[in-house]
């Protein structure tokens, strides 16, 4: 194993969200410095040891960043990817920009997937109002037409369902080039959090079980409650896809447990939903529930450090681990969590309470009743 950084050194996160601010807190605890480029002022500027405040073109910018660390990641997947490529010319960039390129646009997603040999939802190609008739033909409604670029949270695509004028749906989007995917009935959401190092070394940590409240996770528990082979087949594909990017650091993969119909009875199937290049939300559980969190991993897994270990503190099966977001207005109850005994509280430092903007977290572990 090649030992990239060494405390004391600098790393370089691209984006200062929430996920950048606990990158950074993660790497101070290891002695590493971290300098944040953002095109806004962030929560991640708060606690970082450097920060600029650039367009993410702006060359000048660029130059003097990239100059004052010594290898580059980055906290979500919207960053531009000419940036990151130009970056890589003269810096250890990690996950590689190629990542990027498919991660980005979800066309190239699907594509990368069927490669891989991943199972995902069916698709088709949506340039205009004539291609969303033609795959509405193909894949039937209800369906969903999602952005190629740019979405998350619920933003950037609607359900088509019966009745539904199909221009009206494809401007009601901006009129951009998209997808369209056939609905997955699924009795589960679950993601698989896993970290790989640069040498291909893999670890992944306890499958999630996601739940969403208008298309934003509201809360996560673990163990999923999936039986054993399921577990074991999303790990494997999580790995497959790894490997396929040759990825570097931590990335989480949501897929749907969909029950499939088999000549010997039921049977179960998994579903790829998406790829996110990068820590994620389903993760957070990890900061208080396992013995190296999500934001440490990506941290050692970038520097070339061997990975850490991802098992769970609570050991009972009969225990489990919850993470809850707090949305808008429900950051306003932070001294209620203060006074549960159970929680562990995490505000990420924003100033203003939005709907749907993601403030903060608590996570709790928890024995059943009865048990010592």
């Amino acid at each position: 194993m090649s030992l990239d950084l060494i405390p004391g050194g600098t790393i370089g996160i691209l984006g200062g969200g929430q996920l950048g601010r606990m990158l950074a807190l993660a790497a101070a605890r290891l002695g590493i410095k971290v300098h944040i480029y953002t095109d806004s002022a962030s929560p991640a500027c708060e606690v970082a040891a450097a920060h600029t405040i650039a367009p993410y073109d702006d060359e000048r910018a660029l130059a003097e960043f990239v100059n004052s660390v010594d290898l580059i990641t980055y906290e979500f997947e919207n960053i531009p990817a000419p940036t990151a490529t130009k970056l890589a010319e003269s810096c250890l960039v990690r996950p590689g920009p190629n990542v990027l390129g498919v991660c980005q646009d979800r066309l190239a997603e699907k594509e990368f997937l069927a490669a891989a040999g991943v199972a995902a939802a069916p698709y088709m190609r949506v340039d205009d109002a004539g291609a969303l008739a033609r795959a509405i033909a193909q894949i039937g409604r209800p369906a969903i037409l999602k952005t190629r670029r740019l979405g998350y949270d619920g933003k950037g695509q609607v359900v088509v369902r019966e009745g539904a004028d199909l221009a009206v749906t494809f401007r009601s989007l901006g009129g951009v080039p998209a997808i369209l995917e056939a609905v997955v009935p699924f009795s589960k959401e679950i993601s698989v959090v896993a970290a790989r190092a640069c040498d291909g070394a893999f670890a992944a940590y306890d499958i999630c079980e996601n739940i969403h409240k208008n298309h934003i996770l509201k809360s996560t528990r673990v163990p999923a409650g999936v039986p054993m082979d399921i577990a074991v087949e999303a790990v494997r594909q999580t790995h497959i896809i790894a490997d396929a990017l040759d990825y570097c650091g931590v990335l989480a993969v949501e897929m749907f447990v969909t029950d499939a119909k088999s000549g010997a009875g039921q049977a179960f199937a998994l579903c790829v939903n998406e790829i996110a290049p990068r820590v994620h939300n389903s993760g957070h559980w990890t900061l208080d529930g396992a013995i190296t969190s999500q934001f440490e991993q990506h941290i050692r897994a970038v520097a070339g450090w061997p990975l850490g270990a991802t098992e769970r503190f609570v050991a009972s099966k009969a225990s489990f681990v919850e993470m809850e977001n707090l949305i808008g207005e429900e950051v306003n109850s932070w001294s209620k969590v203060l006074a549960d005994p159970s929680a562990k509280l995490h505000l990420y430092g924003k100033e203003m309470a939005r709907p749907g903007r993601k403030m903060g977290h608590v996570t709790r572990l928890v024995k059943e009743p009865g048990l010592l």
